[in-house]
């Protein structure tokens, strides 16, 4: 075996992912340029996320000047060697030029349609690696992040009115002989332009898993194939998924009718064991097979929307290559907006804040829980910053603080001053026998000063009644010890707190406190997942 030269380093073996077994891209530098096969150039900015096929980039057609936060492009780049990239350009490339799309919204008389347009794509080589890259426009945060933070429950309008936006892209999908086959809120992605979010724009991306059920302009036969069986997202994918079938149509629809479902009641029947897939499979045979059980499961007080009931029913009775009728799907949803008084005005009345723009994202086949994670300079991973504000309540977070420590001890004082007279501390026992069941607590006389002007001297005290602020509460009246008062917090006495000593009163009291300086904000609306 020949030895290696002096000097010289070994070559370098290229990463690859443990999840995916795809080979990881190398990290490329800001304002690295790119040519796509239109010979049209593209400046790459930030990394923004990670896939299991590669990096994910904010993107510029403005060769000269840095690429912003507020640019409107991303471009994913992998490894030549890897696959889904691949895939997912080539359906691109066939069904999502932006003249079709176009030529469609006009037939059908739709707002936008919810696929993404084919932009660019090339190769590039960097350090000897050939790569592969496709350019995209950038879009807003996806479905499962607002999911999430509403407490993993969507209202009715918003339900139907994403069905019927994405019974609009798989319609068009299939038309074209295509279907998607991972249908999810994790798939989802709001809209963006000109630097905001279009949070009543929603697209249907990942195009990792799309299947050509038609190839040759004929239906491909069902049959089973038990190595791939389970394919796609475990909770949501379709009967004939789980069998091994091809994806088909009605896979599309019937997988549709998993997330709608979820969305509305919060979790499906069969989430308690996703691990075992056999488990799944018959959970969902059996339920498909009975309606009204799923909507008794799923909706245990009785108020299961018809709209969902008559949807599914409408799933069960397909075959494997009936088209489905797209138009009296969409009049269940149409009238289910109806029934609320509402009309189909292409609002999604999404329970959203603050959104910020994301990402599609790349998931593993047979993803149970989704990761959106991007890498940083040495390839470590870290969790992506959220797109959406916390819907929990934002409280002044002093749990980990340590309180101050009250004790009998006193400073030493200086010499030549005057030393303060001792203040008795004040008791549980002691403090029972007031006759105020509210303690006014401030922290100088300045500040007790300012606070008597700005309210009339009145004490600002309330019950609290939110579990999240219940901590607060001090149950015998004294300074609590979840709020930092300062080391000069005192309990200021009141003259006519205290009542005769001959006359004995029962005193009830009650659990008050004083919130001074904060702010209190709690998020109105969300219900709880049940």
């Amino acid at each position: 075996m020949p030895r290696a030269k002096a000097g010289t380093a070994p070559a370098k073996k290229p990463r690859v992912s443990k999840n995916s077994g795809h080979v990881l891209a190398e990290k490329f530098p800001n304002g690295e340029m790119l040519r796509d096969l239109c010979k049209k150039n593209w400046r790459l900015g930030d990394v923004i996320g990670q896939g299991g096929f590669g990096l994910i980039y904010l993107a510029s057609d403005q060769e000269t000047s840095k690429v912003g936060p507020d640019a409107n492009y991303v471009v994913k780049i992998e490894p030549i060697s890897n696959g889904p990239l691949f895939c997912e350009m080539h359906f691109y490339q066939r069904v999502a030029k932006p003249e079709i799309i176009d030529k469609w919204i006009q037939s059908q008389k739709l707002k936008y349609l919810g696929i993404p347009k084919y932009i660019a794509s090339g190769q590039h080589v960097f350090k000897g690696t050939t790569y592969r890259f496709m350019v995209m426009q950038r879009f807003g945060t996806d479905l499962q992040l607002i999911f999430e933070g509403a407490g993993k429950q969507f209202s009715k309008q918003t339900v139907f009115a994403l069905a019927l936006r994405l019974i609009d892209a798989l319609e068009y999908l299939h038309d074209n002989h295509y279907v998607h086959a991972d249908v999810k809120a994790a798939n989802c992605l709001l809209g963006y332009k000109n630097g905001k979010v279009e949070a009543d724009v929603v697209f249907l991306v990942d195009y990792g898993l799309a299947f050509k059920y038609a190839p040759d302009g004929d239906h491909k036969p069902y049959k089973e194939e038990p190595k791939k069986a389970h394919d796609g997202t475990i909770e949501f994918t379709s009967r004939d998924a789980h069998k091994g079938v091809d994806p088909s149509r009605r896979a599309d629809m019937e997988i549709l009718g998993y997330c709608l479902l979820q969305w509305l009641c919060g979790r499906l029947p069969w989430e308690d064991k996703l691990a075992d897939k056999n488990y799944v499979a018959d959970s969902k045979h059996k339920y498909m097979n009975d309606i009204s059980s799923l909507m008794k499961k799923c909706f245990p007080n009785g108020n299961a929307p018809a709209e969902i009931s008559s949807y599914l029913t409408m799933v069960s009775k397909l075959d494997y290559e009936k088209k489905p009728d797209y138009s009296e799907m969409r009049k269940i949803f149409t009238q289910g907006l109806a029934d609320l008084h509402i009309k189909d005005t292409w609002k999604l009345a999404l329970p959203i804040a603050g959104a910020k723009p994301s990402t599609p994202m790349v998931s593993p086949k047979k993803a149970v829980k989704r990761k959106i994670q991007d890498t940083d300079t040495d390839g470590k991973q870290k969790k992506a910053e959220t797109a959406l504000a916390s819907p929990r309540t934002n409280t002044p977070n002093n749990s980990k603080a340590k309180p101050p420590r009250q004790t009998a001890k006193t400073t030493p004082a200086k010499p030549g001053a005057k030393q303060a007279p001792k203040q008795k501390p004040v008791t549980p026992s002691s403090a029972a026998k007031k006759k105020s069941p509210v303690k006014k607590v401030t922290k100088s006389p300045t500040a007790a000063a300012a606070l008597a002007r700005k309210v009339g001297a009145k004490t600002i005290a309330g019950t609290l009644k939110s579990p999240a602020l219940s901590r607060l509460a001090s149950p015998k009246g004294s300074v609590s010890p979840g709020i930092n008062n300062g080391p000069k917090a005192k309990l200021v006495k009141s003259p006519a707190a205290t009542p005769p000593a001959a006359k004995k009163r029962k005193v009830v009291r009650k659990k008050n406190v004083m919130v001074t300086e904060m702010a209190v904000q709690t998020s109105p609306g969300l219900k709880k997942n049940s």
